[in-house]
């Protein structure tokens, strides 16, 4: 059954729910691009992070909100990156278990939306919710939230309204193997009145000095461009040096040292914290199936993919006796990961949250290009350096509400 498309989307001004919104990483972009969010989370950790960053929190489940919430009310723009399992569609192992798995309840939900917009009846969302919560891992049913929030503003009318108000834009984010889901989502979206698209892109490529691989969905009311979010950087190749000059209008990747470089001078970091010599991260796993065989990168290429244990990484000098150096620490991990150098990390494992957040530079290319806003320029890159904190205030709505 296929839904008539929704009305034509209104064009701004955004608002932004991110759900599953992790330390801030997808706010913090849209701050620079000065649109309002607010995000859902409900790790303690992550949210006394956003606290600190001065960023619009709910401190609850997901699951227990939708867009009727007087919170969420004039959000048209919906965001998030479920935590999630991974999806291996290769072989019959369980990663192809849980994909299958999800893609049922994907198209369940899709039936579920269907019946409740014709006015039949069957199985309801509390069925298919009752089913999720006995599942051994509850990331299979955290996956599905994003897509119960997008059918229940089609279905039900928002706080003090006469009339639903579908999201005008959708953008889902998560770790490649995670792409197979959003093309699902895809069949689905686009069934109900969407323009949707799902990719997997490399940051480096967007100016991160990070090599990480994102799986993106965007979709929209309104037609989607036949080519988006083109990349404004080179890919990193191994044993390939940056190019000096544009190649194809694309600029150099950035290296670790340039990153570090630019924040040294751009915001005053003292001289005692500075890296002034080259070095070399040494991982601490094996690469090519030898786990004496340490993944390594000098500084003058982009970092590896940030993870939540690179605090086990070592440092050493690019001499003859690769004497140790003192281990990244949070700012300059951070960095790494795009976030400005004086972002607030508060809580503990601060390092499982620098390596799980979305990079806030990908994040800005992401918004630009799902709303429409063109390619960023380099204000919007000054303004994320230079990012602080404003003055302590409490912007958190509160623990979880049960009666939700």
């Amino acid at each position: 059954m296929t839904s008539a498309p929704p009305d034509e989307p209104q064009r701004g001004p955004f608002r932004i729910v991110d759900l599953f919104a992790g330390p801030g990483g997808l706010d913090l972009a849209a701050e620079v691009l000065g649109i309002p969010s607010i995000g859902i989370e409900w790790d303690d950790d992550a949210v006394a992070t956003r606290l600190a960053a001065g960023l619009e929190t709910v401190h609850g489940d997901v699951r227990l909100f939708g867009p009727d919430h007087p919170d969420f009310e004039d959000c048209n723009v919906l965001a998030g990156g479920p935590p999630c399992q991974t999806f291996s569609i290769a072989g019959s192992g369980s990663g192809r278990k849980a994909f299958d798995l999800v893609t049922g309840f994907i198209h369940r939900t899709h039936a579920w939306y269907e019946r409740e917009r014709a006015g039949e009846k069957g199985e309801t969302w509390e069925d298919i919710q009752r089913e999720l919560d006995k599942l051994d891992d509850e990331r299979t049913g955290l996956v599905l939230q994003p897509l119960r929030w997008i059918f229940e503003a089609m279905l039900r009318p928002r706080h003090g309204q006469d009339e639903s108000r579908p999201f005008d834009v959708i953008v889902l984010e998560q770790v490649p193997s995670v792409i197979e889901v959003w093309h699902e989502y895809e069949k689905v979206l686009r069934a109900v009145g969407y323009h949707a698209k799902a990719k997997v892109f490399h940051t480096e490529q967007y100016g991160v000095p990070q090599t990480r691989r994102r799986a993106v969905l965007i979709a929209r009311r309104g037609p989607l461009p036949e080519h988006f979010l083109l990349p404004t950087h080179q890919q990193y190749r191994k044993d390939a040096p940056a190019t000096d000059t544009l190649f194809g209008g694309r600029e150099p990747w950035v290296s670790m040292a340039a990153a570090l470089g630019r924040v040294y001078e751009g915001v005053g970091v003292e001289k005692a914290k500075r890296r002034t010599r080259p070095f070399c991260v040494v991982s601490n796993y094996g690469s090519g199936g030898d786990p004496k065989a340490r993944g390594r990168r000098e500084s003058d290429k982009p970092s590896a993919t940030i993870t939540g244990k690179w605090k086990r990484n070592r440092i050493v000098g690019l001499d003859a006796r690769e004497t140790e150096m003192d281990r990244l620490s949070n700012e300059e991990a951070g960095v790494f990961q795009s976030f400005p150098y004086r972002y607030p990390w508060r809580g503990n494992d601060q390092a499982q949250q620098i390596g799980n957040a979305v990079p806030p530079r990908f994040g800005v290319h992401v918004l630009s290009a799902a709303l429409e806003l063109g390619v960023p320029g380099e204000s919007a890159w000054e303004k994320l350096l230079r990012w602080r904190p404003a003055e302590p205030a409490d912007t958190c709505t509160g623990e979880v509400d049960d009666s939700v």
